[in-house]
């Protein structure tokens, strides 16, 4: 078995959905004990939006939960534009698992995320320059990689060319300009380096020890919603506002949260069960409604990770009082919050759509299809139709 330790929710399914490409059988967990029938295991820890010493601290337990479960091999997810306490948790997860050095590969050159000459790119700019720059949590204000992360306190930080000599001990961040500098990368990877980086270089490690078992993709079972499809956006990304337009063009409905939450009010539950019984009513003359925040994008993290929460409450009240067949989550703090007040426990991983985008059924519980995705990547093609 493989074990993955992720951040948040929508890294622990992109990473699934990679082994299942793999021929995997993949599930995700939440610090509970996994099935014992899946080959890899991610366990997501939710620790970009927690505080340094507690993503220290659940990834020490992760860690510990993974090794005890019979991991052959760990590798630890990470965002791939370094939002989150990434130095911090790999350097924890080095000390627990008897590591002295690591090869951290977060660049995804397929969705136009590189490292070159030390600088971090985003289709082409610098990272600065563009909708990171306003992150409420981690906002990218500086393209050089040595200042988007915390320097270890344990471990020296080396940014790497693909040239370069590995240092002994330490992090080295792997400069990556195109899917085959990933790869290489790879195939440079040994016993001695604990991995950690994005979605690609798990890809190309999968590859690179020809992790294929062969094993039948699970099927995506029958739901009771009549084709309903529920699409719930937690971010104010360009992505998402994207789509809410092309929505209401389309004369889907869009729901929005009240505009005084964007100001840091509380949600009067009368108010969030008023917006979910609309929805309700929605889902009797249409087939795909959207719940979207509807608000500016907010600085104020606080603000943002209560907006967020408040797209789940109201999520969630919509699906205990209409049958849908499917939701489809955009964010990871939304994802997360969704599956939390849902009581979901483990998710098996049924699909992968698209980079990042994947498909996962909750053991237990209704019948609901959630296909989720990070906020800054954009929906396939084919789901924006209807």
């Amino acid at each position: 078995m493989i074990g993955v330790i992720a951040d948040d929710l929508t890294g622990a399914a992109e990473i699934g959905a990679i082994g299942l490409r793999h021929g995997l059988r993949a599930e995700i967990v939440f610090g509970h004990k996994p099935s014992g029938g899946a080959d890899l295991v991610c366990v997501d820890i939710d620790s970009r939006s927690r505080t340094e010493g507690e993503a220290v601290k659940r990834t020490v337990a992760a860690a510990k939960l993974l090794k005890k479960s019979g991991a052959k091999w760990i590798y630890k997810k990470v965002d791939s534009v370094l939002r989150g306490h990434v130095t911090m948790e790999i350097d924890a997860a080095m000390r627990q698992l008897g590591f002295e050095r690591s090869l951290l590969a977060p660049a995804n050159p397929s969705l136009r995320r590189t490292i070159s000459n030390g600088n971090y790119f985003v289709r082409g700019k610098l990272i600065h320059k563009t909708e990171f720059a306003r992150d409420p949590q981690f906002p990218r204000r500086s393209s050089r990689v040595v200042e988007l992360i915390k320097l270890s306190p344990a471990f020296s930080v080396h940014v790497c060319q693909a040239g370069d000599v590995l240092p002994e001990t330490g992090i080295a961040i792997a400069e990556a300009a195109t899917p085959e500098d990933v790869a290489g990368w790879a195939k440079r990877h040994d016993e001695s380096i604990f991995p950690a980086g994005g979605a690609e270089f798990f890809d190309a490690l999968l590859t690179s020890k020809k992790m294929n078992g062969g094993f039948l993709l699970p099927e995506i079972p029958a739901t009771n919603g009549a084709g309903r499809e529920f699409f719930v956006s937690g971010t104010s990304t360009l992505f998402a506002r994207r789509f809410a337009t092309e929505a209401r063009l389309k004369k889907d409905p869009v729901f929005s949260l009240p505009k005084e939450l964007g100001w840091g009010n509380d949600f009067d539950p009368a108010a969030a069960e008023a917006v979910s019984q609309r929805i309700v009513e929605a889902f009797d003359s249409h087939a795909r409604v959207i719940l979207t925040v509807g608000l500016p994008r907010m600085t104020n993290l606080k603000v943002s990770e209560k907006l967020s929460d408040h797209v789940a409450q109201i999520a969630v009240l919509a699906l205990r009082g209409a049958r849908i067949a499917h939701v489809f989550s955009e964010g990871g703090a939304t994802s997360a919050a969704l599956v939390r007040r849902m009581g979901w426990k483990r998710l098996t991983v049924l699909r992968e759509h698209a980079p990042g985008v994947a498909t996962l059924q909750a053991d237990g519980g209704k019948k609901v299809l959630l296909t989720i995705k990070p906020g800054s990547y954009s929906w396939p093609a084919d789901f924006a139709t209807s």
